[in-house]
Order: C-alpha cells, then structure tokens, then sequence
C-alpha cells in the first residue's frame, strides 16, 4: 500500500548546488552566505532587520533575552501553541501566564489579556497559528497602555499577511520564525528574528554570540548570550528556498481550497484560514469527533495524519489549571486532526485522502 505522509516538502538540484558552492568557498560557518540570507528575508518581509538563529526556538529565546526577561518577570501567551513558546519564557525563570483561543480559531483571545496584567507583566506574545493573523492592533494598543513588549511567535506564518496586507510577525518589537522541515521554507533546522529597531537588533545579534556581536574580538563580556548561530550551509539552503515561495503558496491554497470544498458536507468541521485576505493555510486542520479512532481508519488506507499536539496547560512543570480555564483550548487539543499538507504534497494524495474519509462516514 502507498503511504500518503502527512507533510512533503522537496529540496531540489538548486539547493544542493548553491550548497556546493558555499563548500568550495569555504563559507561553511555563520558568514557572508547567512549575511545575504538575512538581507533577502529583510527585503521579503520588509523590515529592517534579520538575525538569523539556530531554531526557531532560539529565536523566541534570543528576543526574551533582547528585551531582559529575568525570572521575577511574567509573559502572556496564548494555551495553544508549540510548546517551544512557554519553554522560552520558562527557561529564563520566569512565569508563563496563559489566555485561551478564540472558539473558532486557535488564536489569542484579546479580550482576556488585560485580565492577565499584573505590575510584573513584561511581554504579551500572540502566536500566529498555521498563519492565521492575531489581532495585533488590538494587542499593540494593549501593550502600549501598560508598557509591555509585543514579540510575535510567527513560527508558522511565514509570507502570511493580514487583511492590512501586513505581513505576520513584522507588527511588533520582534517578530520569530522557524525554519524547520514543516515550514513554508526550511533549511533542516533554524530561524530567524526580525525587528524595525536598531537597538533591539543589536542586542539579538549579541545575544546570538555569547553576548558579544563580533565574537573573534570581544573586548568585554557586556551582557549573557549563548551560541544561537546559524551557518552559511544552512543559508544556501534557504536563499534557494526562498526562490520558491510564489509556487508553494500558489499551491498550499489550491490544497486548502480542495479540501474546503470536498469535506464541506462531512463531519470534519474546518478550522478556518483567511486566505482571501491573504494569511497562508500551512497546515489543513479539521476537528472532528472521535478524532484518534479517524487517524486509525486513515492510517489503514495509507494515509498519515497527525492529531493536535496538547494544549500548554498539559505541561505539569508550568503549575496550570488543566482544563476548567481553557474550554476553547481543549475543543482544539481533544478534536484537531492535520490532513496531508505540505507545500509538495500532490494534489492527487488530497483526492486520495478525501476519498478515504469519505468512504469511511
């Protein structure tokens, strides 16, 4: 039996290539190829400044680090999200405050925020799930009012925009994305932060090397950092990368769009992604009732899918209320299903997939 995974993403000749080339010219490290790199993010998201960084991860870490968390500090995030958000405020001591999502869609619920201030609020950080835009207006204006930072966890919105055609994870102090396989663009692993404001940058780029920005000659050690880098192996992955995005998202929509209207008399209920207004589907994601019990059945005609990964509060080392404070959260943790997605994934595995489910009401 064929097997239809649940992600496809190709690296093609062009990648390998202008991999090649940066061997041969020795620029393997963080140097000039990661420093193009940066600047061809820059002119794409148009902003002003790139830093590009181990993960995506590090780079939700670099930038708490940027704006000086310190563990008396408490930061309000959104209950679904990748669990790499909370690490990041986790690890640097400090608190984790939750808000649960909206009921239709997995993003941030602003009108719970402000409930959330207290005098040790530092930073409010909205997650633009799967691409879909978080009410930034609305946030910024809240963080304006207590004086808090904004820091975007963009992960999964890459070339996502809003319906300001405003591109997802430029509307803040600092913006993360992720540059893993699952992504719009991948590199293996990485990411990259990215802000309008020169000091910040300058810290982020310190914080990326130990606390120093220019590593082979530091005169004192101003301020913690670590070694966040990214390599010029990695940045001749993603220039070429880069070169594919039209098509990929060209093509992540006529997926969606498919999947919408073929499953829009089933029992998987869609779990909405503006693309009208230009936010970009990465993922297909449905709920649907018995949810693992459907990943069984698919599986059994070769298909893979993926069930939603558990909400932040699932984390017992967070110290959260598990379930009476999220009832939106937990609709998505306990029903969500990822359908075959992938910026490669063949039209004709969607057809394949729709037809499974189909068969099997």
């Amino acid at each position: 039996m064929t097997k239809i995974s649940w992600w496809k993403t190709n690296f093609g000749e062009e990648e390998i290539e202008r991999v090649v080339q940066s061997i041969r010219h020795k620029n393997v490290s963080q140097g000039k190829v990661t420093a193009d790199f940066e600047n061809k993010l820059a002119d794409f998201l148009e902003v002003g400044h790139v830093v590009a960084a181990s993960s995506g991860s590090s780079s939700l870490l670099m930038s708490l680090m940027a704006i000086g968390i310190k563990p008396s500090d408490e930061v309000i995030l959104p209950n679904r999200t990748w669990i790499a958000t909370a690490h990041a405020v986790h690890l640097l001591g400090a608190k984790v405050v939750l808000v649960d999502v909206e009921k239709k869609r997995p993003a941030i619920d602003v009108h719970q925020i402000e409930s959330k201030i207290t005098t040790n609020t530092r930073a409010i950080v909205p997650v633009h799930m799967n691409g879909r835009s978080c009410d930034m207006d609305k946030i910024n204006q809240i963080a304006s009012k207590h004086n808090l930072y904004v820091i975007e966890d963009a992960a999964q919105a890459f070339a996502s925009k809003d319906k300001y055609d405003k591109y997802l994870g430029t509307q803040s102090d600092i913006g993360c994305f992720s540059l893993s396989v699952a992504k719009l663009i991948s590199t293996g692993q990485g990411g990259f932060a990215v802000t309008n404001n020169s000091d910040l940058a300058d810290r982020l780029r310190s914080v990326r090397t130990h606390g120093v920005e220019n590593i082979q000659d530091p005169k004192v050690w101003p301020m913690p950092g670590f070694n966040f880098r990214f390599t010029d192996i990695q940045a001749s992955i993603g220039i070429e990368q880069l070169r594919r995005v039209p098509n990929r998202i060209d093509h992540l929509r006529k997926l969606y769009i498919k999947y919408r209207k073929e499953l829009k008399h089933s029992s998987f209920q869609i779990i909405p992604v503006d693309i009208e207004s230009g936010e970009i589907p990465l993922y297909n994601e449905y709920l649907v009732d018995d949810r693992d019990n459907w990943v069984t059945k698919l599986l059994a005609d070769g298909i893979e899918t993926r069930p939603f990964y558990p909400s932040i509060n699932a984390a017992s080392y967070l110290k959260q209320r598990r379930y009476e404070a999220y009832p939106n959260s937990i609709r998505f943790e306990n029903n969500g299903i990822y359908l075959p997605s992938g910026p490669d994934q063949p039209l004709d595995n969607v057809r394949l997939s729709i037809e499974s489910i189909m068969k099997n009401l």
